[in-house]
């Protein structure tokens, strides 16, 4: 007799639900913590075979504490869950939990790859400094806001020449000076915060040999590389390279019925900030690269027929194709030849 259990996580209290032969023979809530957690399972379903929750803010630290405790834990994708949760009466902890735990008897749900700490490690230092350089860009564009209500440009320029033209129109400005200058001293320490993280992260990347092998590609620097590699983690979680491309949300999503048969937008699915940066890489591959690809040069004619922008997608697609397909072969970017894509 085996038992399938559903949890729904919040951050004080879990909901939980345990069925059997396809009953459910208890139900109740216990404090969100993993060990506390086990302990139930062990003592109420001691031959649990699927236990199952929702992606959430604590789906990795909760994987890794249950699997660690012996817990068989399943997380699932919350979109797919919210379908079949969605058919219940009465939106409550208990009743989600009695259909997470339905779906983990019956099987019908999609397993989502959990990431490593080592992988979220690195991720939240790419967020981190991500955050960082745009508060910098906040509190620069707010110095210059307020100070032309004062008749005071600030020329373009950025870093130490930026803050060399704040000094000096505040310069014998005592009335305008004591309001300005603490935002001007934020901007510097976030801007040093925020060097202080790159740094880790291209110091992180010159240590490993995935990031080196990414970044001999035209346009891929440090941040990119640390980013796809602490995404994909393993090549070997996608058969084929393809599917990188449509689980960054970078595929068109198709919609069919009847007659009715078009392609839309892209999904725009998955890591939003891993899209942002293979576009930005696009980008520069097609405007900026000095060197010649077989990359670019279909990216240029592509965007003769579709446009900048679209074409730019295109390019960012077979871009994520080709990094994936080298960390699978091991073999550096050649700009002039057949590269998998």
């Amino acid at each position: 007799m085996q038992e399938y259990i559903g949890f729904d996580v919040s951050m004080k209290e879990t909901a939980v639900s345990i069925r059997r032969d396809g009953k459910r023979i208890w139900r109740g809530k216990c404090a969100s913590d993993s060990k506390v957690l086990a302990d139930l399972v062990r003592k109420r379903a001691p031959h649990a075979k699927r236990v199952v929750f929702e992606t959430g803010p604590l789906s990795v630290w909760f994987f890794h504490a249950l699997k660690a405790e012996g817990v068989p834990a399943i997380c699932i994708d919350a979109r797919h869950a919210k379908a079949a949760l969605d058919m219940a009466p009465n939106k409550t902890d208990a009743n989600d939990a009695d259909g997470l735990a339905h779906l983990a008897e019956v099987g019908f749900f999609r397993e989502v790859r959990v990431k490593g700490f080592e992988s979220m490690l690195s991720r939240t230092r790419m967020v981190a400094r991500n955050r960082l350089v745009r508060i910098s860009v906040e509190l620069s564009n707010q110095i210059r806001g307020l100070m032309k209500t004062f008749g005071l440009i600030v020329p373009s320029a950025k870093g130490g020449k930026f803050d060399e033209h704040v000094c000096r129109l505040l310069d014998g400005r005592g009335d305008l000076a004591p309001i300005m200058m603490p935002i001007l001293e934020a901007w510097r320490s976030v801007r040093v915060r925020a060097a202080e993280l790159g740094r880790q992260v291209l110091a992180d990347a010159r240590q490993s040999q995935a990031c080196q092998l990414l970044m001999s590609i035209p346009g891929v620097g440090a941040i990119t590389a640390t980013a796809f590699t602490s995404a994909i983690e393993d090549p070997a979680n996608f058969k084929k390279s393809r599917s990188v491309g449509a689980w960054i949300g970078l595929t068109t999503r198709r919609y069919q019925s009847g007659e009715v048969d078009y392609d839309g937008h892209i999904s725009r699915r998955g890591d939003a900030h891993l899209r942002g940066l293979l576009y930005e890489a696009a980008t520069v591959i097609m405007t900026r690269a000095a060197a010649e690809s077989d990359l670019r040069t279909w990216g240029i004619k592509l965007r003769e027929k579709i446009g900048f922008k679209r074409a730019a997608v295109a390019v960012a697609r077979k871009l994520a194709v080709i990094m994936h397909a080298m960390l699978v072969s091991g073999e550096f970017f050649e700009r002039k030849a057949t590269n998998t894509i």
